[in-house]
């Protein structure tokens, strides 16, 4: 029969003793050591209770009085023989009084003042009538840099710069003709250009011309071709105006 059954029954009358079930055994891993050991190796000695064994002083190296002090400079040897100050005057001796001089201050300050050279006062400028003075020299409203031997003057590394450039220029000329007339290339001279120019510009006036006598009304295919192509002559005349007047020298295919 069951004796946790708290039934009615007679043989419950008599009280058992409770006894407690034993306990499982404890768990424990078969780890522990090692991560007990790797958690020591790698735990710093003195971080937070200090160092594990700390140096006591010794009795004998006590603190002894006046240790703290500084020490005092070493004791000179007293001489008698030495030089002193000399002696406080006595009290019946008295200073020389009623010394007078015959020199005359005023005609000395006067003549001085005669053939002395004047102080040419220091010049200065005022911005408005209630402002403040200035020192002109550093105001730069003296003209103190016209007045000088190299003013004016190209100075020597811009001419040296100078003659640099034209003798780049003149090379690259050279070496452009070489391959022009390698090339047989044939440079337009001012005279051709200009006439080149002129015929160009009458040509536009001729199309310009014939262009404004067009009628107002466009109603057929002809005349709008006809216009469309005036409007590309004029503009192409235009273009070749234009190419020319940019550039000065100008190389044309010789011919021959």
């Amino acid at each position: 029969m069951d004796t946790t059954c708290f039934s009615e029954s007679i043989y419950n009358l008599i009280p058992i003793d409770w006894k407690e079930p034993p306990q499982p055994p404890r768990y424990i891993s078969i780890f522990k050591t090692s991560v007990k050991d790797n958690m020591q190796k790698h735990k710093t000695a003195m971080k937070t209770m200090g160092p594990p064994k700390v140096e006591v002083p010794s009795p004998k190296d006590f603190l002894k009085k006046h240790s703290k002090e500084k020490p005092l400079p070493p004791k000179k040897k007293f001489d008698r023989n030495e030089p002193r100050k000399p002696p406080v005057p006595l009290r019946t001796e008295h200073p020389l009084m009623g010394i007078q001089s015959d020199k005359n201050f005023i005609n000395t300050n006067a003549a001085d003042v005669i053939m002395g050279v004047a102080k040419k006062p220091k010049p200065i400028y005022v911005d408005k009538r209630t402002g403040d003075k200035h020192d002109l020299e550093t105001s730069g409203l003296v003209p103190k840099y016209i007045n000088k031997k190299d003013y004016g003057v190209t100075p020597e590394y811009i001419c040296k710069r100078n003659e640099e450039v034209k003798k780049a220029q003149e090379e690259y000329d050279n070496y452009i003709q070489e391959n022009l007339r390698k090339a047989a290339m044939k440079r337009l001279s001012d005279e051709e250009r200009e006439a080149v120019l002129q015929g160009l510009k009458k040509n536009w006036e001729e199309v310009h011309k014939e262009f404004q006598s067009l009628s107002v009304f466009i109603d057929s295919i002809p005349k709008k071709i006809r216009k469309q192509k005036l409007e590309e002559e004029m503009k192409q005349l235009e273009h070749d105006i234009g190419v020319i007047e940019k550039h000065k020298i100008i190389y044309i295919a010789n011919k021959e």
